[in-house]
């Protein structure tokens, strides 16, 4: 409101002093590199945050498709062919699944 007309209102959750996106570069210069040091956490890139996001929710059984809108990718095909390398733990999964469904079947 001080500001009046030189605020910008983008409904950002976090923003500069001005309203605008935070630079990614002052981000992790001045936030980010800080509180990984404060935290006693190696040193990793923001972007690695996305990704670690991602692999977990995958892992938990999340659906592929809700990842991928998640991370914003135009495509399914995107988000599948990226963590792929996650996809063989989870086939063990759906395998076991699969025969408990069977199995139940049968047994009847």
């Amino acid at each position: 409101m001080k500001l009046g007309n030189a605020w910008t209102n983008l409904n950002l959750v976090f923003c500069s002093e001005v309203g605008k996106p935070h630079s990614v570069r002052n981000l992790q210069r001045r936030h980010f590199k800080p509180a990984l040091v404060k935290a006693g956490l190696p040193d990793i890139r923001l972007y690695d945050l996305r990704h670690t996001c991602a692999t977990l929710l995958l892992l938990a059984g999340e659906n592929p498709k809700i990842v991928s809108e998640r991370l914003g990718h135009a495509s399914i095909v995107l988000t599948l062919d990226t963590y792929s390398a996650v996809l063989p733990s989870m086939q063990q999964s759906a395998t076991d699944k699969l025969e408990k469904i069977l199995n139940r079947k049968g047994s009847r």
